[in-house]
């Protein structure tokens, strides 16, 4: 079995999918003391081995299987496609080990449902980025909120747009096909925001378009290449909050740029114009009612120096607690987001309203604390 909760002692790591992004949780892991990398894997077992060369510190790189049956492996953090979360995470928790996926949860709600019916059963934990929502930026935000400094929130803006990512990664295929998408590769993380700052979400409305049947790869190996095109790739609707709040969400991969903020919270005392929910930290600027100017506000919440893999921390912090608690980058809040983004897809081609069935709870405010710091002592200590 994982990691019995109560457990003292870091949380040991095994990573299915070493990818692009596995060097940022590799940062984080190399900070942390509450957690430890013990080994990886990958379908392409020289690209394993290359991770575990550059991680160091005993890790080994191993088959998919032989990770699974690991005895000293408590959580399988899932960098895999998203096409494979489903499959990757339900394997983990067959083998009794806690998981924590790259967002999306699941290519679509009804496979995420069934991993977190499967971990609950088998008594293990399930978490999901993004964690960016753990940082400086996105919780300053929300303290604001919570301090009363614009109102009870009354609307916001959320807006991403990108040419697409085919001219930077070299194989992005997987961002064009059913279960990727600007809105399901970039909405994560604003959605995960907006739902920290005003709650879960009650229904939706929304609009989508698919402009191009194919895009040329810009990049490495197979630059000059061409990929289809099977998903939708601008997407923009309203999000409706249990609270009465309205979000107005615009994912793009079809434009160039845009001078809008990545995110704006409105209430009747004042804007909030909250940093890039993508980073974890950024100024959060705040222009009061009767004010001449933005002002930025001083960093008062989140984990400072934040990065990739730090709502592992916290969920292993939750374990070694011996909490019933969901952790903040937890499997239901990452199953919400999902739904919220299926159901906004699902107005967009029936041109009705849709009701957000699932509820995730406002995870809990993170309060100003440097975790590495605390987490190498505790380490130290241990």
């Amino acid at each position: 079995m994982g990691k019995p909760v109560g457990t003292q002692g870091p949380l040991k790591i095994g990573i299915i999918g070493c990818g692009k992004i596995v060097g940022q949780y590799l940062d984080s892991f190399r900070r942390l003391g509450g957690v430890r990398l013990v080994a990886v894997a990958d379908l392409d077992a020289t690209r394993a081995q290359d991770v575990a060369d550059e991680y160091g510190e005993g890790v080994r790189a191993i088959g998919v299987d032989e990770l699974l049956a690991a005895g000293d492996v408590d959580l399988v953090l899932n960098l895999t496609i998203p096409a494979a979360h489903a499959e990757v995470a339900l394997a983990a928790i067959a083998a009794g080990k806690h998981v924590y996926g790259e967002k999306p949860l699941a290519a679509t709600t009804d496979e995420a449902r069934r991993v977190l019916d499967a971990a609950r059963a088998a008594g293990v934990v399930v978490g999901c980025a993004p964690d960016t929502v753990l940082g400086t930026g996105i919780q300053t935000a929300r303290k604001a909120i919570d301090d009363g400094l614009i109102g009870a929130p009354v609307a916001a803006t959320a807006t991403m747009v990108t040419p697409g990512h085919e001219r930077w990664h070299p194989n992005p295929d997987f961002y064009y096909v059913p279960g990727g998408g600007p809105l399901l590769d970039m909405g994560p993380y604003y959605v995960t925001a907006l739902v920290t700052l005003l709650g879960p979400v009650a229904s939706v409305v929304g609009a989508a378009s698919h402009t191009r049947s194919e895009r040329t790869i810009g990049s490495g190996p197979r630059t000059g290449e061409t990929i289809p095109v099977t998903t939708d790739t601008h997407v923009t609707g309203v999000l409706t909050h249990a609270s009465g709040a309205l979000s107005t969400l615009v994912m793009s991969f079809d434009a160039v740029a845009t001078h809008a903020a990545n995110i704006e919270v409105h209430g009747p005392l004042g804007t909030l114009a909250v940093p890039d929910p993508n980073h974890f930290d950024g100024d959060t600027r705040l222009h009061r009612l009767g004010g001449d100017d933005w002002e930025a506000l001083p960093v008062s919440a989140g984990y400072v120096d934040s990065g990739r893999g730090y709502g592992i921390a916290d969920l292993a912090r939750t374990l070694a607690a011996g909490s019933s608690e969901e952790p903040r980058a937890g499997g239901t809040l990452g199953y919400h987001v999902l739904d919220v983004m299926e159901s906004l897809l699902e107005s967009a081609h029936t041109g009705h309203a849709v009701e957000v069935t699932s509820r995730a709870e406002r995870p809990p405010a993170v309060v100003l604390e440097d975790l590495a710091d605390r987490e190498r002592e505790g380490s130290l200590s241990a």
